[in-house]
């Protein structure tokens, strides 16, 4: 150890994986699911026993020993924190604060400081409830920071939020770093590893690799299976010769002057635009910028205020049930029955589309091969990880071979190599005929659509190839990402 340097966190955990976590610094742990990351960050938070084999000090006290005292000084921050979601954002922070018996004199300075910092002054009455997704991750960073930490622990912080609430959560993370804070963070996210000054690459509960970023940048593909890049080798560009040529394709979903409004506040403004068969349209946009809604109502769960919809040629304002006879639908959140085996779920699905006997065995059968889920069939799917939780999902959604597929962030928050199976499959499925529809957070997938629609706020800002929108914004040889961000900034900044 360097004259100077203090470690929060030193021990050896999991298979032999020797943790050190500097103070004032970022150290990530990245790895697939099942990697051991939660595992790990749990460890340090005391929440899960140490074995035989493992050693822990954190904050200079033995783990094994004084895990309640350890806890009352760090501040963790799971994937699904836990918000009150018929609370305030108020009334939640003002719990944490309490519940972290934060001194009422110090109490509204630091909550003053932390609203401000995440931009959330605006929204202290507003219901958690009825926030995005990533106004929700910014109200779980206030609440884990309002007792002022010496160690902040979070797991996979930016899961589920857009391009630009990712960068402003890493903003913030920074910011209190700068201060003094030290930051022990999950992530699946290459440009995320890139902003720690430590990583540990786990897989399988082990260590791969550790070290700084740069110095192990040869690792990643074999630490994370792809982040970063290797889904690249999933070939579904627009200019793509086999799905090109739409000139005699049918038009599968038909919207215009599509509006949406609840009370006084429009969620969908006047939105347009057609999908054809076998078309992949990828719809982006932030978090509450109106695309679930859409969705929505394009799928028949939600009634249109006006404009006009149809999906297969049937008019979904006058015919939500017949419309809805012909599409899969996948949604954000897992929805399957926890308590049943993957193929219970899957046999109660095909039940409820028609599907009997042999018909339905074969089909449990096909999606089970197609999404890598046969040896996982008698697995209850509340212990199934993340990303096999989504291709069952899928697998339900796929079993009566519907026309047009919908799929609501459908990889978010799983891993890399989960993606790539889901957008193999996406490809095949468009490639046969089906027509899918997608939004999404991770912005190198826009580049797997043959069109996106990018919208904020309600509005739609871009539609086209992803080629096109680069053309037309001159940005040729930038991401999608920063394409996105400047599309979206471009419009606020006009407002």
């Amino acid at each position: 150890m360097s004259e100077g340097e203090k470690y929060l966190a030193e021990g050896v955990l999991l298979h032999n994986v020797k943790l050190k976590v500097k103070q004032g610094s970022i150290t990530g742990i990245a790895g697939p699911d099942g990697a051991g990351k939660t595992t790990l960050l749990r460890m340090v938070c005391g929440l899960i026993p140490l074995g035989s084999d493992n050693s822990l000090r954190v904050l200079d006290m033995d783990i094994k020993l004084h895990a309640e005292k350890v806890q009352g000084l760090i501040s963790y921050m799971p994937q699904k924190f836990g918000l009150y979601e018929d609370l305030t954002v108020q009334e939640n922070i003002d719990l944490y604060a309490e519940l972290h018996d934060v001194p009422k004199a110090l109490q509204a300075d630091r909550v003053t400081q932390l609203l401000k910092l995440t931009d959330m002054e605006a929204f202290t009455s507003r219901l958690a409830g009825r926030l995005s997704g990533g106004m929700k991750q910014k109200l779980g960073l206030i609440c884990t920071l309002v007792a002022s930490p010496k160690l902040l622990v979070l797991d996979e912080p930016s899961v589920g939020v857009d391009p630009l609430s990712r960068r402003e959560i890493w903003e913030i993370i920074q910011q209190q770093v700068a201060e003094g804070l030290t930051v022990l963070v999950s992530t699946a996210y290459l440009e995320e590893a890139q902003k720690c000054q430590q990583i540990y690459m786990l897989d399988k509960g082990g260590l791969l690799a550790s070290g700084k970023f740069n110095d192990l940048q040869q690792e990643w593909p074999k630490g994370l299976k792809g982040l970063g890049g290797d889904t690249s080798k999933v070939q579904i560009k627009a200019n793509n010769e086999e799905t090109a040529n739409t000139e005699n394709k049918s038009i599968d979903i038909r919207v215009k002057n599509l509006v949406k409004r609840f009370g006084d506040f429009t969620a969908v403004d006047n939105t347009s635009f057609q999908v054809q068969q076998g078309e992949i349209f990828g719809m982006l946009g932030p978090n509450g910028a109106g695309k679930t809604t859409t969705f929505r109502m394009l799928c028949g769960l939600l009634p249109a205020t006006s404009g006009e919809l149809e999906v297969a040629v049937i008019d979904v304002r006058k015919n939500r049930r017949q419309a809805r006879e012909g599409i899969g639908y996948v949604a954000q959140k897992f929805s399957l029955y926890g308590n049943l085996t993957a193929y219970e779920n899957l046999r109660f699905y095909g039940g409820i589309y028609g599907l009997k006997g042999k018909n339905l065995q074969e089909r449990i059968l096909e999606v089970s091969d197609e999404l890598g889920l046969t040896d996982r069939q008698q697995i209850n799917s509340e212990m199934l990880p993340l990303g096999y939780k989504q291709r069952l999902s899928m697998a339900a959604a796929l079993l009566h071979k519907p026309k047009i597929l919908f799929l609501d962030e459908p990889t978010s928050g799983i891993d890399p190599l989960a993606r790539k199976v889901f957008w193999q499959q996406i490809d095949k499925l468009a490639k046969s005929g089906t027509t899918i529809i997608v939004t999404t957070h991770f912005m190198e997938e826009a580049d797997y659509c043959h069109r996106i629609m990018i919208q904020d706020q309600g509005k739609m800002l871009a539609i086209g190839s992803p080629d096109e929108i680069r053309k037309s914004m001159n940005m040729l040889d930038k991401s999608m990402n920063d394409i996105f961000i400047a599309i979206v900034e471009k419009n606020r900044e006009g407002r």
